[in-house]
């Protein structure tokens, strides 16, 4: 999503050259070119306007601090700057999960289509897994048949209860039942999905407003679609004026929008950012954290939630096993390296880990164009043409198996060639860890991913 802007800004700010002092006249076309990269991003007028103001009252007559460049000082401002903008560091961006009565009621508002049914699942999800509640979630959308089934099915696919509801009854009596069922089932959390509608809808609007009258949610939190820009700050500030809103959720911020959204909507609304969803997967729903999108943006990179993603996604026991065979001497093979395979997508794939990591927007662009998760499954691919032996005992894969292997797996023989020269680099390199200090393993590393990407046609 934010791929454009953090290039555009990356690139405004290694162009900085300046003395030892930060003047109006050398930050002058470095604040123009990131105003020009925020228009582009469709960032509302009002926030690229006061972003720029608290840049430029930071900076200018700033003294650039010795060991660093006038760069490195403008990035260090630039970098709080954006942070503040979309909500700073200090915000409480928690729900509210703690408090004498329960259920703890969640209520989701938004336009139609923004994924807020979906949303909800992921949340509920959230919840189970990652703060151990008990949750119950409810449709009362009785005006899109599709909606209550729907998130019956995403219910049952995050392992969470749903409370069944139809087009018969009315929305209120729906919430009723369900919050008098989650009161004496003793669930933590009721979250209710309701109709997505416009603000102008004022008959739609006005039973929302009347349910959450009813209810009286902990939580009420606006849904939004981050593909549409600044206007979903305009459509929050709507909302924001109908309810009382408590959050916002931005939604496909996976997808090809430009990133005006996440930094409009905390401007404008004044509400914090807590969620947004990264993914069509029911687990790809992540708590915001403004420093870490802004350390992205900035080429930082996000070593915190891969290092979060890593602890949630990956057996130990597994990556215990390898370590231990390693150790021992014993040879990694092909059935090891399929099951790194599976380990690096349950974290979100590889694109997803490179791009966390600090200095990869440095990387030269004919590298990181072949960095692409299809290169691994077309691997996998190869892998799963052999056979168990082969897989254990890569050496004896000579002529007349390349051959049948590449044919299954609908490929030439060169890429199996290729595919096992890879393999046994990694091999090697395994094995020599141990008896490599720290910054020879490295090295080593930094090879091994070269030879794989940069000589991958």
């Amino acid at each position: 999503m934010f791929e454009n802007l953090s290039n555009r800004l990356l690139n405004s700010l290694r162009k900085i050259r300046s003395p030892i002092l930060l003047t109006e006249d050398n930050v002058k076309d470095t604040l123009r070119e990131i105003r020009n990269a925020l228009l582009d991003a469709d960032v509302a007028l009002p926030v690229v306007y006061n972003f720029l103001k608290l840049v430029k009252k930071d900076a200018v007559g700033k003294k650039v601090s010795k060991g660093f460049t006038p760069s490195q000082e403008l990035i260090r401002i630039i970098r709080s700057s954006l942070i503040t903008a979309m909500g700073g560091e200090s915000i409480d961006k928690s729900l509210n999960l703690f408090g004498k009565e329960l259920p703890r009621v969640m209520f989701l508002v938004g336009l139609q289509g923004v994924g807020k049914t979906t949303t909800i699942a992921k949340l509920g999800k959230f919840l189970k897994s990652k703060k151990d509640k008990r949750v119950l979630v409810v449709s009362v959308d009785v005006y899109r048949p599709a909606g209550i089934k729907q998130l019956e099915t995403l219910a049952l696919k995050g392992g969470i209860d749903f409370f069944p509801s139809n087009l018969e009854q009315k929305p209120i009596d729906i919430v009723n039942l369900a919050l008098d069922t989650a009161k004496s089932n003793s669930y933590d959390v009721l979250l209710v999905d309701t109709p997505g509608c416009l603000p102008i809808n004022r008959g739609l609007i006005s039973e929302i407003v009347n349910i959450h009258k009813v209810i009286k949610p902990v939580e009420t939190l606006f849904v939004v679609d981050s593909m549409i820009g600044q206007d979903a700050a305009n459509i929050a500030s709507s909302f924001n004026s109908l309810l009382p809103l408590t959050g916002i959720i931005l939604t496909k911020v996976d997808g090809d929008a430009r990133g005006g959204a996440a930094f409009s909507v905390y401007h404008i609304t004044r509400k914090p950012i807590k969620f947004i969803g990264v993914g069509e997967s029911i687990n790809e729903l992540e708590p915001f954290y403004p420093e870490r999108l802004v350390s992205r943006l900035l080429g930082m990179g996000d070593i915190f939630s891969l290092v979060e993603d890593i602890k949630d996604n990956v057996d130990e026991l597994s990556a215990k096993e390898l370590v231990d065979k390693v150790k021992s001497g014993n040879d990694f093979n092909l059935i090891d390296f399929t099951n790194q395979l599976k380990q690096l997508r349950n974290i979100g794939g590889i694109v997803k880990i490179i791009n966390r990591l600090p200095g990869v927007s440095y990387l030269p662009e004919n590298i990181k164009s072949k960095i692409d998760d299809k290169f691994f499954d077309r691997m996998e691919i190869v892998i799963n043409s052999m056979t168990m032996r082969e897989r254990n005992e890569p050496k004896i894969i000579k002529g007349s198996r390349k051959r049948r292997i590449a044919y299954g797996a609908g490929v030439n023989v060169q890429d199996v060639n290729k595919l096992l020269q890879q393999f046994f680099d990694m091999q090697y390199m395994l094995k020599k860890i141990n008896k490599f200090s720290t910054s020879k393993t490295l090295q080593m590393l930094q090879k091994n991913m070269f030879s794989i990407f940069g000589n991958k046609r």
